[in-house]
């Protein structure tokens, strides 16, 4: 039963999900959305007053106006993708305090969260992976 124990505190303490994300920004925590996919995808639909900072673009120099004492919840579009997983790692090894948000912008969306950006982008009929 420890171990149990120590499973979901891990998660708790590594993980966020779309409610407690919302009701922490709400109340003005300081907390920081942070989209973790291509700026294209930002641009197409984000959660609002997010960030952007692609997680293969994450270092000293593209974080240095962080404030290392602010929470940041990574995300990315959500089952699938791992965009969040790999920037939630390189923020943690840059020194950032950051949890995961659990099943990323799509989960949002299901949860009736609004979201900011163009309605929609010209496609020039390549695949593009926001990951």
């Amino acid at each position: 039963m420890v171990d149990q124990m120590k499973h979901y505190e891990n998660k708790i303490a590594f993980e966020m999900d779309a409610s407690d994300l919302f009701d922490a920004l709400n109340k003005k925590e300081k907390i920081v959305a942070l989209d973790a996919r291509k700026s294209f995808a930002f641009v197409k639909e984000h959660i609002p007053n997010a960030i952007n900072i692609p997680h293969r673009e994450m270092n000293e120099e593209t974080t240095m106006h962080l404030d290392k004492e602010i929470l940041y919840v990574v995300y990315c579009d959500g089952i699938g993708c791992n965009a969040s997983t790999k920037g939630a790692l390189n923020m943690t090894k840059l020194g950032f305090k950051v949890k995961e948000l659990m099943g990323g912008i799509e989960w949002w969306k299901f949860d009736g969260y609004a979201t900011e950006g163009v309605a929609s982008i010209a496609s020039s009929g390549d695949i593009q992976c926001a990951c």
